[in-house]
């Protein structure tokens, strides 16, 4: 059997990006909402969250998209596969938004007091 030297790096460098990642992601949800995009969808596709919260929108998609929303209230700008757009909720109410792009991607942000 042949052995590999480069595996024991290989692996403790992935562990540390997995950890990375984690952190990274946990700091975003700390300080507000986040809202992935992948398979031409928006995860979790409705979310509800305090007046005051910042979410934020990540593409990990291999696709542009934008977020749009419906009373335009806010719109992003072209977002690339790991750009993210942020938008804070200052006031309660229902807030439906799509990708400008894709109109069949579509979700909402509940504000509540």
């Amino acid at each position: 059997m042949r052995r590999c030297n480069g595996c024991a790096r290989l692996a403790l460098v992935v562990a540390a990006l997995s950890a990375a990642t984690a952190i990274g992601t946990a700091g975003a949800l700390a300080s507000g909402q986040l809202v992935q995009i992948g398979n031409f969808a928006f995860s979790p596709e409705n979310v509800t969250v305090a007046v005051g919260t910042t979410v934020t929108f990540r593409n990990n998609d291999d696709m542009v998209h934008t977020i749009v929303a419906e009373d335009g209230s806010f719109r992003s700008k072209a977002l690339d596969t790991g750009d993210e757009y942020s938008f804070t909720f200052d006031k309660p109410g229902d807030y439906a938004f799509v990708c400008g792009l894709h109109p069949f991607m579509h979700g909402k942000i509940t504000v509540t007091q």
